[in-house]
């Protein structure tokens, strides 16, 4: 279908701007900012320059209240978020229960698929819970119809390899009766194949087309009825009704009812989808919606600085209590505190395989038995080693050692060495988790634990079982090169890219003297010329985070349903919890600038002030009305309170140029000779602002 003229000049336009943009204000090594440069940093820009940087961009109406408070003591507030009021994000939050567990509790009510084959193979008990119960039968159906599929597959190989089969007299659909192979009811309806995959293939589509049917039925009932109905079916039906209403449909299936019964509906298709659903969905909104800004941003930094991977077997179940129990109560504390909490979590010790690092002279590294226990210092002696008794694979991991200190504090260059990372790696044996899968809490388990002292960065840490662990956290948390670093990274965050070493340093010295603080080092850096600087003032690029939400709180947007926003941010490379390596998504300009990243933001912008982003809506209208009750009537008038409610007025003569320019064009600005008085397209003109090079930075 060709693309309507009116949408096809939009793209050019916002190809036009996208272009711009590259040549000139995101191109790297730019010159510095000649316009923030002639005004300075009056009060309104300071207050501008302060959101931008403390949150996720400024809504209508924040600067002028940023102002009216004073800059300073709104800065202030930001860094004590527990003086501010944020019970209207609570309630937006209300229907995600997994936010709310502990993470047994969501295993429990969401099961992953070794709980379920734990129940398979008789190994667990059903629960007895009649919504609980069902989510785990439609698990177990589905596990069953895989392991089916897997043994007809293996039979059809088997069978295809056999000579008589080539002759066709070793397959059969029917017995010496004659009566053709059905399955659940669902027969091949002529020529009877006797290709397991095709028997299987006609009896999923039969399940399906019943399935639509039930789903009709249930439909045409109250919301309140539907999920007793629903519960009285088998499990087989339950389970097909679950896998094959999708979309829209299955929205409609659910509109009406409770957020438990929604929960419970999705988990009959997909348990782990829910927490990680729900997980992601409340990222956004909290990034969106959060009063406490600064306490937000530095919850991104911090979790984006000690990464997990979401798509790492157990994490899909850690990340919730990981955010929640272990980043977000120290964001604005002590980074010793933040460094132990993070060491200690059950996410972390997965993501980095710490749970199975095993000393090579520990007991079960030595595969000594219990009732065996040298207790004078086994291992440390070959001739200490019980006789029969077979030395073991050391099972020493390295990884967290090596990211602790070379992500988490040192820094690469932070002058360790391999055997400072052997060390180390002894140092946190046995830190480990009972049951991962399971939702299992950390516990220091002995007789994984390297005995002996250890050396690492020239201290002696003399043997103390889980207590090493420790030591070595506050002896890497107090070193200089961990205060710089940290330092460094913060100021890349809220400064620049290349964040002016003499900031840098005076950061440093805060951190060391002040015993790690993180509030008193953001506190020196707010407080500096640097980070007023007229050359910082919209410097930074947004990352497609800060862009995704920086658009939606701009707009006014109202998020009724955020997976679309969690979809767009995986189109864009920055899916939330999705960085794969530990090193996190990169704060720097480079990564995130090129011509299709920008079109595609652009898009996106177009997108979501036209109202095309599902389960978002925004009103444009009411965003260009400015000051006239009625709106304005004429596009450049439009385009000038938009350009003030959005960008504060700091657009460049370029950009409001290629605006203007093509407001001309009465496909895009919807103007008639029959009817001048007929509104511009206020929604073109939002998101061409809204995906303009002024606007993608901060």
């Amino acid at each position: 279908m060709e693309m309507p003229l009116r949408k096809r000049r939009l793209l050019l336009a916002a190809a036009l701007l996208v272009t711009a943009g590259l040549t000139t204000q995101f191109a790297l090594g730019r010159k510095k900012d000649k316009l923030a440069e002639a005004m300075g940093m009056d009060e309104q820009k300071r207050a501008v320059h302060a959101l931008n940087r403390l949150t996720f961009g400024p809504r209508p109406g924040d600067v002028e209240r940023v102002t009216r408070m004073g800059v300073d003591k709104w800065i202030e507030l930001e860094l004590h978020p527990d003086k501010i009021d944020n019970s209207a994000l609570d309630a937006r939050l209300g229907p995600f229960r997994t936010l709310r567990m502990g993470t047994k509790e969501i295993v429990e009510n969401f099961p992953p698929n070794p709980l379920i084959k734990q129940i398979a193979d008789g190994k667990a008990p059903l629960p007895t819970e009649p919504t609980k119960r069902a989510v785990y039968e439609a698990q177990l159906q589905r596990y069953e119809d895989k392991r089916e599929r897997k043994e007809d597959a293996a039979k059809s190989g088997a069978a295809a390899g056999d000579p008589q089969n080539a002759s066709g007299a070793g397959n059969t659909s029917s017995g010496n009766d004659g009566a053709s192979v059905c399955r659940d009811g669902a027969c091949p309806v002529s020529g009877d194949s006797t290709n397991p995959a095709d028997l299987d293939q006609m009896r999923r589509r039969e399940q399906r087309r019943l399935a639509n049917l039930k789903t009709q039925k249930l439909l045409d009932l109250p919301a309140d009825e539907r999920m007793k109905e629903i519960l009285k079916m088998s499990p087989e039906d339950r389970q097909a009704i679950a896998t094959t209403t999708k979309g829209a449909k299955a929205d409609a299936l659910m509109e009406g009812m409770s957020p438990q019964q929604k929960e419970t509906m999705m988990a009959l298709n997909n348990p782990e989808h829910v927490v990680v659903n729900e997980l992601m969905q409340s990222k956004m909104l909290h990034a969106i919606y959060s009063e406490r800004q600064l306490d937000e941003v530095m919850t991104d930094f911090w979790f984006n600085h000690f990464n997990v991977f979401i798509n790492k077997g157990a994490d899909r179940y850690l990340l919730t209590s990981y955010e929640r129990d272990a980043i977000r109560p120290h964001v604005l504390g002590k980074f010793a505190d933040l460094l132990v909490a993070t060491a200690k979590s059950p996410a972390i010790l997965f993501y980095l395989d710490n749970w199975l690092s095993v000393g090579p002279d520990s007991e079960i590294g030595l595969g000594i038995a219990p009732h065996r226990r040298n207790r004078r210092g086994y291992g440390r002696n070959p001739n200490n080693r019980p006789s029969g008794k077979r030395r073991q694979a050391s099972g020493l991991n390295e990884n967290y050692g090596r990211e602790l200190m070379e992500l988490h504090t040192l820094s690469v260059n932070g002058g360790y060495s391999q055997k400072d990372v052997t060390e180390v790696a002894k140092v946190f044996t046995g830190w480990t988790l009972d049951q991962p899968k399971k939702g299992g809490a950390f516990r220091f388990e002995p007789r994984m634990h390297e005995p002996g002292d250890k050396i690492v960065l020239g201290h002696r840490i003399k043997q103390n079982g889980g207590k090493e662990g420790l030591e070595v956290l506050r002896l890497l948390a107090r070193n200089p090169k961990t205060a710089h670093f940290i330092s460094q990274k913060l100021a890349m965050r809220f400064v620049s890219d290349d964040p002016p070493a003499t900031l840098v340093d005076r950061m440093a010295q805060t951190f060391l003297k002040k015993d790690g603080d993180i509030r008193e080092v953001l506190r020196t850096m707010f407080k500096s010329p640097e980070f007023w600087s007229p050359e910082t003032y919209r410097a930074k690029v947004k990352t497609p985070l800060e862009f995704v939400v920086s658009a939606a709180r701009a707009s006014r947007a109202e998020v009724e349903d955020a997976r679309a926003l969690v979809g767009t941010l995986n189109n864009m490379g920055m899916m939330p919890y999705g960085m794969m390596p530990p090193t996190g998504y990169s704060m720097k300009a480079d990564v995130w600038v090129n011509s299709s990243a920008l079109l595609g933001r652009m898009n996106f912008a177009l997108g979501l002030a036209a109202g095309k982003i599902r389960g978002v809506k925004v009103d444009s209208a009411s965003l260009a009305a400015g000051t006239a009750a009625e709106g304005p009537t004429d596009p450049q008038q439009a385009l000038a309170n938009l350009e003030k409610l959005l960008l504060s007025g700091d657009i460049s003569k370029q950009t409001h140029d290629t605006i203007s320019k093509q407001l001309e064009d009465p496909k895009i600005n919807q103007r008639r000779l029959d009817d001048p008085k007929r509104p511009p397209n206020v929604a073109a003109i939002t998101g061409l602002i809204l995906g303009s090079p002024e606007f993608q930075r901060r």
